[in-house]
């Protein structure tokens, strides 16, 4: 999410026409966000409770199913409206449940733990569920809508899948690092993510509490590959977390938005679908991609193969890639879309344009896509992250 240019932000990517609304919209919303999933914690206990008849009776993966579609997602990822409108549109009714990190999802997925239509896991995560037999294809006769998807982020998940059978592109970012203005001092240049180890901010900076991002900032930093499996270069870059750590105001998630919003942090890594929204709440804040690069990362639709709604699924999925449901969802969220539907359709020249929502080769040349790193690696990672953690 989990989340775009090496400068400064142009003043007018605040503009309140295309942002305008979203903390209304997240305020207004918690409450059903919360009915949604205990909705979804009820189908899942019904679900659990018929799966042996259900399985006798069809496949797993069958067409069929009720008039629902059960759809985990990232928190606060889909403007409410769309669920709304699909609803309204198509009779189906949506169970909708948010997870925070790719790593809190996944093992509730592989359990089987609930019985899920679709998912939106990260680039690296697919690749795994993919490697893992979790997902089927995605028949795409069934998906008219898919066209919409520009060629470019098709070509950068086959990073993750392949053949391009499992997954359908729906927001992409980089990450970066997020300041304040006000706090960060004369004479300091943030452009490097060398300054997240400047003790003059102790306190005052946050990290992202997910794996994968937070190990990427020392190896960029280190030069290593982000999906280094070399154990002395993993250590190396934990060590360096190590160092930080007293420096840090905290490991959070989507919280880095709000602290950052409310001037309670100088720097924080943060996604920069994140930055605009911010930037939107407070205008000291600015947004850079630090000079030794960063990750570029797309998050994706996927089908999981014990899916028992998949027609409605499909049906979801199609509504998603309309132009017009993709830019409501842009201009919601703010994570950058591969629509291009959607960015035709974007009326303000300054948005449609703005290089943090889209930028351009040249900013993106050290920028590299998180890869499936296998069990090992995966346990390799977990094992120094929880040194970082415990320490």
């Amino acid at each position: 999410m989990k989340r775009i240019v090496a400068g400064t932000v142009v003043a007018a990517l605040m503009i309140p026409a295309l942002l305008s609304g979203c903390v209304r919209k997240v305020e207004e919303t918690q409450k059903e966000t919360t009915a949604q999933t205990t909705a979804a914690a009820q189908s899942t206990e019904k679900a659990e409770d018929s799966v042996s008849t259900e399985n006798e009776a069809a496949p797993a993966s069958s067409t069929k199913g009720s008039g629902e579609v059960v759809v985990y997602n990232w928190g606060e990822y889909i403007d409410p409206d769309v669920l709304k409108q699909f609803e309204e549109e198509t009779g189906i009714k949506v169970v909708y449940e948010e997870f925070e990190t790719n790593e809190i999802m996944y093992p509730k997925v592989a359990a089987g733990a609930a019985a899920y239509d679709l998912i939106c896991p990260s680039d690296y995560m697919i690749s795994k569920m993919i490697d893992n037999d979790l997902l089927q294809p995605i028949n795409y006769d069934h998906i008219p809508n898919f066209k919409n998807i520009d060629e470019t982020y098709l070509e950068q998940s086959r990073g993750f899948d392949p053949d391009l059978q499992y997954s359908i592109p729906y927001c992409w970012g980089t990450v970066g690092i997020l300041y304040n203005k006000s706090m960060i001092e004369e004479g300091d240049t943030v452009d490097s993510w060398e300054i997240l180890w400047d003790e003059k901010y102790k306190d005052s900076i946050l990290m992202q509490d997910s794996v994968r991002d937070a190990f990427m900032v020392p190896e960029k930093m280190l030069g290593y590959d982000i999906n280094t499996v070399d154990e002395d270069e993993i250590k190396e870059c934990s060590e360096k977390l190590i160092e930080q750590k007293p420096l840090v105001q905290a490991y959070v998630v989507d919280q880095v938005r709000d602290k950052m919003i409310g001037s309670e942090a100088a720097l924080g890594v943060i996604y920069s679908g994140e930055a605009i929204y911010t930037q939107r709440e407070n205008e000291d804040l600015e947004y850079v991609i630090p000079k030794e690069g960063s990750n570029v990362w797309i998050d994706s639709w996927v089908i999981p193969k014990d899916a028992r709604n998949v027609e409605n699924a499909e049906k979801f999925l199609d509504f998603l890639c309309r132009g017009d449901i993709a830019l409501k969802n842009f201009e919601y969220i703010t994570y950058s879309t591969p629509n291009k539907a959607a960015r035709e359709l974007i009326e303000d020249e300054d948005i449609r344009n703005s290089t943090i929502a889209f930028p351009t080769a040249e900013m993106l040349k050290n920028c590299d896509v998180y890869k499936y790193i296998g069990e090992d690696g995966d346990a390799l990672y977990q094992k120094y992250w929880d040194k970082v953690k415990s320490s």
